[in-house]
């Protein structure tokens, strides 16, 4: 071995080993700032949790004693690497009654929560260089995916006056020839707007003139919708080969810890997204997907209760956010986030004398100050906002509002 290439040449660089693909990878912000809050919370300090996109309901019981009968059952063996024929049948009646979609058990993939299934897809179908629309704000772990693939993300910005959503006029408008893809989410994360029936059809009338573009449509926080109606890009039958549908059950059902999500989509991406699995990961857990059976199973009740609880916390802490001088919150139309434009605290110091030079800056200082937690809109492709996550119990939420007003405050 060469002098230049024995490991205790490069001790000085702990990271000297790693790929560029790791070392390029962003963290993600919201699992950082999670990791922030619980420091702060083991020294004892009482912090208000509002970076996480995670509901504070147990999963429903009839979920749990599924999974408790699948164990007995013996469901403790490898699965099919798309998942269960029974599991994926569900998911197609599921489709077909919640959103009028014909699919076939082979045309549905069950994964390890629906990251996985959003990088299975794009894994699947982005080669090296080739662009990739996000509609922006959008989900931390987008453009990551992307990079990871080796495409170029390329973030165009809906206005604050259309509440962040993107236009049909501007998606094309940003199409090249490079383009492979696009990614967006409704109900979005972090905005929680939602694209009406009109919008997505205007979408559609694009991409059905692009036919080597797909789209990539993140439905994860599909019940959790206040409009009354959710409209899903593939119901437009000329964009339907073109549309990768991509749910799950972690905000409905509020199994987050189960790890479970599904992606529809036409027989050859499915099948190449099957193909991936099976070197990745394999089938996910059995019990998750027995759980899962029974979620779907047992309908929507258990998630409207919850939306009903979601709805009322959102207009609390609308109520609370537009007392705040300076903070511009638009009213999200589902999912269970605010996003407010912070910018007018930009370039204000704290008591300390720091300046805030940005919303991650102000992040770490409510973090600190008021011992709030949540989320820097930089993160989202949005740097003049903040998330807050309003899954929260509603006097914590009234609570932690009441401590960042009184921390912005103290800026001056």
């Amino acid at each position: 071995m060469s002098p230049s290439s024995s490991p205790a040449s490069v001790t000085a660089d702990p990271t000297a080993y790693l790929s560029d693909r790791i070392l390029n990878m962003q963290e993600s912000a919201t699992i950082a700032m999670a990791k922030k809050s619980r420091e702060l919370a083991a020294k004892g300090i009482d912090v208000i949790n509002l970076s996480f996109g995670e509901p504070d309901f147990q999963t429903p019981q009839y979920i749990k004693d599924a999974a408790k009968q699948a164990l007995d059952e013996g469901y403790t063996f490898y699965t099919p690497v798309p998942g269960y024929l029974d599991l994926r049948q569900a998911i197609c009646d599921k489709f077909q009654r919640d959103n009028n979609l014909t699919y076939k058990p082979t045309e549905i993939v069950v994964s390890t929560g629906a990251k996985q299934s959003l990088t299975n897809a794009v894994l699947a179908l982005i080669n090296p260089g080739d662009e990739v629309i996000i509609f922006s704000p959008y989900w931390v772990s987008y453009a990551a995916i992307v990079e990871l693939a080796e495409g170029v993300a390329v973030p165009i910005m809906g206005s604050l006056e259309n509440d962040y959503k993107v236009t049909a006029a501007e998606f094309a408008a940003a199409i090249t020839p490079r383009t492979k893809m696009v990614m967006y989410s409704s109900p979005c994360n972090p905005t929680g707007a939602v694209f009406s029936r009109e919008e997505l059809g205007a979408i559609a009338d694009v991409l059905a003139q692009h036919p080597g573009i797909f789209a990539l449509a993140d439905e994860i926080y599909e019940y959790i919708n206040f409009t009354g109606e959710h409209v899903s890009l593939a119901q437009f039958d000329k964009v339907k080969d073109q549309v990768i549908t991509v749910n799950g059950f972690s905000k409905g059902y509020a199994m987050t810890g189960w790890r479970l999500g599904y992606m529809a989509a036409r027989q050859e991406i499915a099948a190449a997204c099957d193909k991936l699995q099976g070197q990745v990961t394999s089938g996910t857990c059995s019990i998750a997907q027995r759980a899962g059976l029974a979620a779907l199973q047992g309908g929507r009740a258990s998630a409207d209760e919850m939306v009903t609880a979601y709805h009322r916390r959102r207009d609390l802490v609308l109520s609370l956010a537009k007392d705040i001088p300076g903070m511009v919150t638009p009213t999200p139309e589902g999912a269970f986030y605010v996003f407010p434009n912070v910018s007018a605290f930009f370039g204000r110091t704290t008591p300390e004398g720091t300046v805030i030079n940005d919303s991650g800056d102000l992040a770490l200082y409510l973090l600190n100050d008021a011992h709030v937690s949540s989320v820097g809109g930089d993160s989202f492709g949005a740097p003049d906002c903040m998330r807050f996550s309003t899954a929260a119990a509603d006097e914590k939420l009234a609570e932690a509002f009441k401590r960042i007003k009184a921390s912005l405050a103290k800026l001056k």
